[in-house]
């Protein structure tokens, strides 16, 4: 007669080796209503259209969602001028990163990871029992020729993101072209591009022309930045129909609720407010660059909601800058969070919250 096993259930082999994702610091002792710029948040939030759509989906909150997320599909389609067909919807963009490694990396496969590419991207790749390799980024933005040498036969996929977080800088259309001409026809190029709807640079490709041009590259994208839907976990992600085909295969029916698909629908038709939102987080991110610069601060040049920040003077550093700005109800992303070292990430406010970050850092640099 055998003996069953005893003991504990033993979690996948790599699994318990992860540490699980830290979100940015939201509340501060003794502040009732800290200024939070730890997260990449849209401050302006979200369009009154989009509000008005999510308040009308609370009649149908007894229905499932259109698991064919049709509406949005189309509107998405509609205003970049894409096929409806190679859209998919999810929980995030993060659900969406998930379903594509899922539906192609296993056991044994390689994923090649650019550094500064969203960190569940790599805790996507250990949960299926892949390897991550990971690829520095020298000169803070994805470095084309170590990610090409980085392939081998048993790379399955490439995962980049442009703009990239924390340093929030891209990768020129000219060198993403030379990126996926390098890759094996079988290496799939995933494109998290969260942050290209700030991006206005002539030399920018946020991938849909990439994905219709060849059978190996994926886009996904998010309406928890510009669009200030984070809290609904909604995004999209663009691709060849057989990567669609796959993901639909293991995608749930109902992914994404209702009231997501309702008020990203209206979200992005709503182009007046997304211009309106872009447009005044790139005026106030020079105005910021500008004034911190003025004072000795070095500030990464970046093209998102967000901006790295350095201090080259003497007796001045990030935790310092940070314990200060908390210390005036300011809540900046944490330095050991990711990214090169001795600097410290600041989300985008409105301008009067900026204002508030510009006096405190000018502050502690000249105290």
């Amino acid at each position: 007669m055998s003996t069953l096993p005893s003991g504990k259930p033993a979690p996948l082999a790599g699994i318990a080796k992860l540490a699980p994702y830290k979100q940015g610091k939201a509340t501060l002792n003794d502040v009732a209503e800290p200024l939070k710029l730890s997260s990449n948040e849209s401050m302006l939030g979200p369009s009154p259209k989009a509000l008005a759509a999510y308040q009308a989906s609370g009649a149908s909150l007894h229905l499932y969602p259109d698991g064919s997320q049709q509406a949005l599909r189309s509107a998405i389609a509609e205003v970049h001028g894409l096929d409806e067909a190679r859209i998919v919807c999810g929980n995030g963009s993060d659900e969406l990163i998930q379903f594509v490694i899922r539906a192609y990396a296993g056991p044994g496969d390689d994923v090649v990871l650019s550094q500064y590419s969203f960190a569940m991207a790599f805790v996507h790749t250990i949960a299926q029992g892949a390897n991550a390799i990971w690829v520095d980024e020298p000169e803070m933005k994805p470095d084309v020729d170590a990610l090409l040498a980085a392939v081998t036969p048993k790379t399955k996929m490439v995962v980049l993101a442009s703009p990239n977080n924390p340093v929030g800088q891209y990768l020129p259309r000219a060198e993403l072209l030379r990126l996926q001409a390098g890759l094996p026809s079988h290496v799939i190029l995933l494109l998290d591009s969260a942050y290209a709807d700030y991006v206005v640079a002539e030399d920018y490709e946020a991938g849909a022309a990439l994905v219709e041009a060849s059978d190996n590259v994926v886009m996904t994208r998010t309406f928890s930045k510009l669009y200030g839907l984070a809290g609904l976990r909604i995004g999209w992600m663009y691709a060849p129909e057989a990567v669609v085909d796959m993901v639909q295969r293991i995608r749930t029916p109902f992914n994404a609720n209702a009231a997501a698909l309702a008020a990203a629908e209206a979200a992005v038709r709503d182009t007046e407010h997304a211009a309106l939102a872009r447009d005044e987080n790139n005026a106030e991110l020079a105005r910021i660059s500008e004034a911190l610069s003025a004072v000795g601060i070095d500030v990464v040049p970046s093209v998102a909601n967000f901006y790295l920040v350095r201090f080259p003077m003497k007796g001045r550093d990030p935790q310092g800058a940070a314990a200060h700005l908390e210390a005036n109800g300011i809540i900046p992303r944490p330095v050991n969070a990711g990214g090169p070292e001795a600097s410290l990430r600041i989300s985008v406010g409105r301008p009067h919250q900026n204002d508030r970050v510009i006096a405190a850092l000018r502050d502690y640099v000249n105290a």
